[in-house]
């Protein structure tokens, strides 16, 4: 499933929150955000310009009804690690937490660009603030439930006219967002009105989650809506669409940056265990390659192919797991990739049950053209009942569905 948004009139934290529950995303996937912090989200339908959209409005537990505080800038300065500790601790699934890790990560990358800090010394003001902490956690929940392979968007409109922001009145697009855009898939558009129309949360939130597309792709459309801004405009609806459905194609396209370290003095256990805990901090792939190093000696070459966004984190795993002084990064890039489920089938062998795992490959348009059963299930399997684990492999397969010599 490919969900696309359509940046026409920009983005800001709240409008991605009302587009996702539009769409199909489930209000109550919210609920981890909204038991362990002050906040509430309030969600409506609205009228823009003769569109219903949905709005969603941040409540914060020290708001009356004259101040509904969903504004950006609304509630303290906090600093890159205080944002982050307050992530940590709303017990969220790892996928989650590192998406809005992720997110956070862009935002300070750009402001540190910005004030020639470093990131560890940047203050968040207005993305600092309770409701935008609630947009980027409350984003990553939505999209999460949503499970879609792929989230593009059309090109995103900034705006024109000034802003103001904490240090002062600048041009639009604010300089975080030209700061995000950089980092971005997508493109940056100018107008088409006189007003800020992308927000630094919205262009991060999109900067992590989506890759960018001229126009909406050919979908076979599933769910849809809009998401409400705050502006009201005199000749266009303020809303974000966003739109869900299976694609026409193949495989789908995953943006990727890649990071290699060579090693000589690595043990065994190191090489070991350093899938499991590099896949924990954010890697895609892991792979291990015995090389030689300089003056003939035997080394490894440890290649990691990650989200560009989890780059920084998977490095720093990297060089704390091996001690490696160095991780060269390849920079972005993407790859094809199957669309991956697993299946769990039931075999009966002797009059007895058993249980083994499957992973189902298909194309974005839901073509299934390979499984794969679990080897160590079909093992354990193969010991109780003396069938071959070859054979046991074979059943499983094909009790899933696809012929294993019909794979291509």
């Amino acid at each position: 499933m490919i969900l696309a948004f359509d940046g026409r009139t920009g983005a800001a934290g709240d409008m991605i929150l009302g587009a996702l529950l539009a769409a199909g995303a489930d209000r109550d996937a919210l609920a981890p955000v909204e038991e362990r912090l002050p906040i509430e989200y309030d969600v409506s339908r609205v009228t823009k310009s003769g569109v219903t959209a949905t709005a969603v409005d941040v409540l914060l537990e020290h708001d009356d009804e004259s101040d509904p505080g969903h504004a950006e800038g609304h509630g303290p300065s906090r600093s890159y690690d205080e944002v982050v500790e307050i992530v940590e601790g709303l017990n969220l699934s790892k996928e989650v937490e590192r998406d809005a890790r992720s997110v956070f990560e862009l935002l300070a990358e750009a402001e540190a660009a910005i004030h020639g800090v470093d990131v560890t010394d940047v203050h968040f003001h207005e993305v600092g603030a309770d409701d935008a902490i609630a947009d980027v956690v409350g984003a990553s929940l939505l999209f999460a439930d949503l499970r879609a392979d792929r989230v593009v968007t059309t090109p995103v409109s900034a705006g024109g006219g000034e802003v103001s922001t904490s240090h002062g009145t600048y041009p639009v697009p604010a300089p975080a967002v030209v700061q995000l855009a950089e980092r971005a898939d997508w493109r940056l558009v100018g107008g088409p009105v006189d007003r800020e129309l992308l927000t630094p949360t919205g262009a991060a939130i999109l900067a992590h989650f989506a890759d960018g597309v001229d126009t909406l792709p050919e979908l076979s459309v599933t769910g849809s809506g809009f998401g409400a801004g705050d502006a009201d405009l005199t000749d266009r609806p303020n809303v974000l669409r966003a739109v869900i459905g299976a694609a026409a194609g193949r495989l789908r396209r995953e943006e990727i940056t890649v990071l290699e370290t060579n090693l000589d003095d690595a043990t065994p256990e190191t090489l070991g265990g350093l899938h499991e805990r590099l896949r924990e901090a954010g890697a895609l792939d892991v792979s291990v390659v015995s090389t030689t190093m300089k003056k003939s000696r035997p080394g490894h070459l440890v290649k990691v192919i990650c989200r560009p966004g989890d780059a920084r984190r998977v490095a720093r795993a990297l060089a704390i797991e091996t001690g490696t002084l160095g991780v060269r990064e390849h920079g972005a890039g993407h790859r094809w990739v199957a669309n991956r489920r697993h299946e769990t089938v039931e075999l009966e062998i002797d009059g007895e049950s058993y249980e083994v795992g499957v992973k189902i490959a298909s194309t974005v348009d839901g073509e299934v053209y390979d499984a794969s059963a679990e080897y160590d299930d079909a093992a354990a399997v193969a010991d109780e009942t003396g069938l071959a684990t070859r054979e046991v492999v074979r059943r499983a397969e094909r009790r899933a569905g696809v012929e294993t010599d019909a794979r291509r």
